[in-house]
């Protein structure tokens, strides 16, 4: 595996620090800021948002840079706007400079993953994703653990301080060891952009980003909520769900590397199927032995497995489909693919505030379960109305063995 994608390793366990590490700083946060604990807690939504928004369509504006330029400046803006929260006077300003940085990690995910393809090449393009998006998960399983503890005992501000410092080493690896250009584009800029604005908008490409979005949302509509669900409708206490947690946040690495791993093995429409099929019986699991606090353990546990094996085996399609409809702009595609996932956080959070509030609070899982039915049904639909030769063209590359 070449050096540049274990730098975008790197990079992406600084963006994902600085993207979930808010939500253990809560409390530190609103009490330096003297705000509003609901306010602080909009952190993650307003990083979220910006990477909804910068992944496909700021991508498609500089689709014609070097990629390594495009993924310098985005790790510029993220150690520049991690040093700027760590001095942030108040709460709206630190919200606006989390929403800048968020358009950062939008484009950085995109360009990294359509990137790490084309330095590995098709054989092992799927574990090349998942080098990329280990980052993210070990941020998940090792650095918000830590940096909830470290800026509660400490200072919150610390903790951006080092995130920035993370962000100018992720630049200079990428300076070191990456290529001018890893892909090549003999279209003009204009038409470049039009192409990037085709890939957001391509139906197909669309229909694989709605799958993306209803697997976000059937996995957030109940984690979102896993503690009030483990505490008040399991009666498990603190510690079963500090477990859980952990547990989750070590499995969406291992989820990663399976998913990695399977999609370079089988061919990409049934490794997504059986994901996604994965996920919605999980889910169910999760409802049907909610009185067993060790089983509740296990099960979070695993829904860290399903979710991220399939999120890395979704990207990977979404971008061997825009290798065949837009070769021009495979980035953007990958930044549809982030987008999605986004979004569909932000509505599964809905979406399960929206269950509690009506009453239902042991029955989460299931909600999240249908949108994995649903899920599963667009997926089955697309495959079936797809041309012989568009199916063909999924087996043909990722389902080789190295």
């Amino acid at each position: 595996m070449p050096a540049a994608v274990y730098m975008f390793s790197l990079c992406t366990f600084a963006f994902g620090l600085s993207e979930f590490v808010v939500a253990g700083l809560v409390s530190a946060v609103a009490i330096d800021l003297h705000a509003d604990i609901g306010i602080v807690g909009t952190g993650i939504a307003f990083y979220a948002f910006g990477a909804t928004i910068g992944a496909p369509f700021i991508t498609a504006l500089v689709s014609q840079w070097q990629e390594k330029h495009v993924l310098v400046l985005a790790m510029i803006t993220l150690a520049a706007g991690s040093l700027a929260m760590s001095v942030a006077p108040g709460i709206f300003t630190l919200l606006a400079i989390r929403f800048v940085v968020g358009l950062g990690h939008g484009v950085f995910m995109a360009v990294a993953s359509d990137a790490a393809t084309k330095l590995t090449g098709p054989a092992r393009a799927g574990r090349a994703v998942s080098v990329v998006w280990i980052g993210l998960t070990l941020a998940l399983a090792l650095g918000v653990p830590l940096g909830t503890y470290l800026g509660n005992i400490w200072s919150w501000r610390i903790i951006f301080i080092f995130i920035g410092v993370l962000g100018v080493l992720g630049g200079l690896g990428l300076l070191f060891f990456m290529q001018n250009r890893v892909g090549n584009c003999n279209c003009t800029s204009r038409r470049g952009v039009w192409a990037g604005i085709q890939a957001v908008t391509h139906p197909q490409l669309m229909i694989t980003a709605g799958i993306g979005i209803l697997v976000s949302l059937a996995t957030f509509s109940f984690f979102t909520f896993v503690a009030p669900y483990l505490l008040q409708i399991t009666d498990a206490d603190i510690k079963w769900l500090s477990a859980a947690m952990l547990l989750f946040g070590l499995c969406t690495v291992a989820g990663n590397l399976i998913g990695g791993y399977v999609v370079d093995t089988i061919d990409v429409n049934r490794s997504v199927m059986v994901g996604v099929a994965g996920l919605g019986l999980n889910l169910v699991g999760l409802f049907v032995f909610k009185g067993s606090p060790d089983a509740m353990v296990l099960l979070v546990g695993l829904l860290g497995i399903s979710f991220f094996s399939t999120v890395t085996m979704l990207t990977l399609r979404l971008l061997k489909m825009a290798q065949h409809y837009i070769p021009q702009s495979t980035a953007v595609a990958a930044g549809l693919n982030i987008a999605s996932f986004n979004l569909g956080t932000a509505l599964g959070g809905v979406l399960g505030s929206v269950t509690i509030a009506s009453g239902y609070l042991p029955f989460i899982p299931l909600v999240g379960a249908l949108a994995a039915v649903v899920a599963g049904i667009v997926l089955a639909l697309q495959i079936r109305h797809a041309r012989n030769d568009d199916i063909e063209f999924l087996r043909d590359d990722y389902s080789r063995s190295p």
